[in-house]
């Protein structure tokens, strides 16, 4: 079971009205959904959900919901923040079984950069997904996946099927052939062999006598 264990109760009032009725009195509000079942609106204290979020463990993991005596796996799913003073203001938690296999979004990770030649040279590293989707149980989400950079040259991509994933987890639908990350020239290395090319070109010039 997972160790993040957030303790919840039940809210009489859903909505809007609901929600910050439950802010008033220190709680943040959420939703409990999913496994065919109908929605049931919760809410946490804040200061055991900030801490919950302080692990880095809370979003897209698998968390033990305790209501009572009663607990159970949920994943949370999205949580909301204040756009100002980024006080979490509602979050949603998904039932599921703790084996079960789940799509998620998984956050990416870049690592050996000294070892990629077109970094090297002073190339630039583009990255067009910063998570990708993947399929996993819900026991085995990992937080992050690494994306080895080593041998990488200027011009070369990362594909999502380039990418080596842990034990029992797979890409999402559509996500093999999507570019992850690339190599690029960067601007100051295209001055730089843009002049380069200018002088191979027309030579050096001596001066008159």
């Amino acid at each position: 079971m997972a160790d993040i264990v957030l303790n919840v109760r039940v809210r009489e009032r859903s909505g809007t009205g609901g929600a910050r009725a439950a802010r008033r009195e220190g709680l943040v509000p959420g939703v409990l959904y999913g496994a065919d079942k109908d929605p049931v609106s919760i809410a946490v204290g804040e200061a055991e959900f900030r801490k919950a979020l302080t692990t880095g463990k809370l979003l897209g993991h698998l968390v033990t919901l305790k209501y009572g005596k009663e607990s159970q796996p949920v994943i949370a799913k999205d949580v909301q923040f204040h756009p100002v003073t980024e006080r979490p203001l509602h979050f949603d938690l998904f039932r599921v079984d703790e084996h079960a296999e789940v799509r998620i979004s998984v956050p990416v990770r870049f690592r050996g950069h000294d070892a990629s030649p077109g970094l090297k040279r002073g190339g630039a590293l583009n990255v067009d997904l910063h998570e990708l989707e993947v399929m996993a149980p819900a026991d085995a989400i990992p937080e992050e996946i690494f994306i080895e950079l080593e041998g990488l040259d200027i011009g070369d991509a990362v594909r999502g099927a380039d990418v080596a994933l842990p034990e029992r987890v797979r890409l999402g639908a559509g996500q093999a052939d999507k570019t992850v990350a690339s190599i690029a020239m960067s601007s100051a290395m295209g001055g730089e062999e843009g002049e380069t090319a200018e002088t191979a070109e027309g030579g050096e010039t001596t001066p008159a006598a």
